[in-house]
């Protein structure tokens, strides 16, 4: 019987063959950050509502809505015509009730008319103040002052700042100190407001992804949410966006977020959360539900600077991370409020 062998044993490489050295092996995967949250609901609504359909596609549809209004419309006039020939009280109901339908489809059509031109009017004001304040046009900061006050003369809830704003803007000398007391008088309760909404917003999404397990639950409540939350930022800073102007708007702000390099942001803002030990804690139903809120919020700062008529320049901007921390209190187990 052979005597074991003591010590270390060598066993030599064989001719030819080269070993990587250290610095060329690659790293070990991190099992934790492969297994990371990553906000999939989220990232889904935002490819669903920033996707840009081809001119084939948009001529496809407004074809077909033509056709099909065309023959509904030829349909309709048919039936009432021969109902009045035949029955002819019958006939005068039908024609009524077909009038009063044309009513209300010409009182949305000019609703939403309105709509869009509110959004505009809001876009004007927030171009004419970039521009006077990049050229420090004092008379054009008054013009943009001016018409700021206009676009909240019926807001009972401003009348206190509208009416400081009027009376402090002639101590102003220079545009940057205008807007700056514009901001500080009549945008700061707006943007506190606008906050609220998206902490709400952000909540609901992180609810709503942590709790239902159900599948497309969490992308159906992050786009109606989302939704929602653009729609009411629209309506604080006097936007009163339609079903289509909000639509439009829900696009403008996804666009301003992929113009900004916020959606490059947001995956570092993953990175940062589900790299810590937080969501170690729970299970990762719960960290996909603080990412999608995470990026909710993030689409709310985009929605408040794409509606907002005059830049942040005096306000401090909303920081997407003190957003985050507030609607996400209490969210974890023995999380204290």
């Amino acid at each position: 019987m052979a005597e074991p062998v003591k010590g270390p044993v060598l066993i030599e490489d064989a001719a030819g063959v080269e070993r990587p050295t250290p610095s060329q092996v690659p790293p070990v995967p991190d099992l934790a950050m492969a297994d990371a949250p990553t906000g999939q609901a989220m990232r889904t609504m935002t490819v669903l509502a920033a996707r840009r359909p081809s001119a084939l596609a948009r001529w496809f549809w407004r074809l077909l809505v033509a056709v099909v209004l065309f023959f509904l419309s030829l349909a309709a006039w048919n039936v009432v015509t021969g109902l009045i020939a035949s029955q002819p009280l019958v006939g005068l109901a039908a024609a009524v009730l077909v009038g009063a339908f044309v009513s209300v489809l010409l009182a949305i059509a000019a609703k939403e008319w309105l709509a869009l031109a509110r959004l505009q009017r809001l876009d004007g004001v927030h171009k004419a103040a970039e521009a006077a304040r990049v050229a420090g046009d004092l008379a054009g900061a008054r013009r943009v002052v001016d018409r700021l006050i206009a676009l909240y003369a019926d807001r009972p809830e401003l009348d206190w700042g509208r009416g400081r704003l009027a009376e402090r803007q002639g101590d102003s000398f220079d545009a940057d100190a205008l807007f700056d007391l514009a901001e500080a008088e009549l945008l700061a309760p707006l943007d506190a407001a606008a906050r609220l909404e998206v902490e709400a917003a952000a909540r609901q999404v992180a609810t709503v992804t942590a709790l239902v397990p159900l599948a497309l639950a969490d992308v159906v409540a992050a786009l109606t949410s989302n939704l929602r939350m653009i729609r009411r930022i629209a309506e604080i800073y006097g936007g009163r966006g339609g079903t289509l102007g909000s639509w439009r708007l829900t696009r403008t702000v996804l666009a301003h977020l992929v113009a900004t390099g916020a959606v490059a942001v947001g995956d570092d803002l993953i990175g940062s959360v589900a790299g810590g030990g937080l969501l170690g804690k729970v299970s990762r139903r719960f960290g996909e539900g603080v990412v999608n809120g995470a990026l909710t919020a993030r689409v709310g700062v985009a929605a408040i600077e794409v509606c907002r008529p005059l830049p942040f320049h005096g306000q401090r901007r909303p920081s997407v991370s003190r957003l985050v921390s507030r609607a996400l209190t209490g969210f974890f187990p023995g999380q204290k409020d």
